[in-house]
């Protein structure tokens, strides 16, 4: 796995989606920052999400030997680490530093955007990427859904 296809991945998707286009936004409609107390809270949450996005992007590359990428998938199923709680910590990552960004800057375009990209991938993530892990690894895919749910995270990790 090299450093580049990872470094390429992250800089079409989560960079695009998390910095390019909040930073037009806010060029659009202002960026000044939020009041103090919802300004913090935004910071934890892009902290936390970025923590996230990482974690589960070295999770790709070390155990799924791929990236995020939909055109550079991994050849194993990622079962470890917050995939034993949620299928897409990748996405609460970036969920994560979305509406904190829009806390951090008060912004409603962000909040806007934040909920775009929730919808996008509430249909994407059924229609075409699971039909595709259930396609590449069968049975074992098959279990893991049955137990880890989409979106809100197990509060016990689940053990294959």
């Amino acid at each position: 796995m090299s450093v580049w296809r990872q470094r390429r991945a992250i800089a079409l998707l989560p960079v695009m989606v998390t910095v390019v286009v909040p930073a037009f936004l806010l060029s659009q409609s202002g960026s000044e920052l939020g009041p103090w107390p919802l300004a913090a809270v935004g910071v934890v949450l892009v902290a936390l999400g970025l923590a996230l996005v990482i974690w589960t992007a070295t999770l790709f590359a070390r155990i799924g030997k791929g990236t995020l990428a939909p055109w550079d998938p991994t050849a194993r199923l990622v079962v470890a680490g917050p995939y034993r709680h949620v299928r897409n910590p990748m996405i609460s990552g970036v969920l994560a530093v979305l509406l904190g960004e829009a806390a951090l800057f008060g912004s409603l375009p962000l909040l806007v955007w934040f909920g775009a990209v929730f919808a996008l991938n509430a249909i994407y993530f059924p229609l075409v990427e699971e039909p595709g892990l259930r396609e590449r690894f069968g049975d074992d895919y098959e279990r893991y859904r049955a137990n880890v749910p989409r979106w809100l995270p197990r509060l016990r990790p689940w053990e294959p």
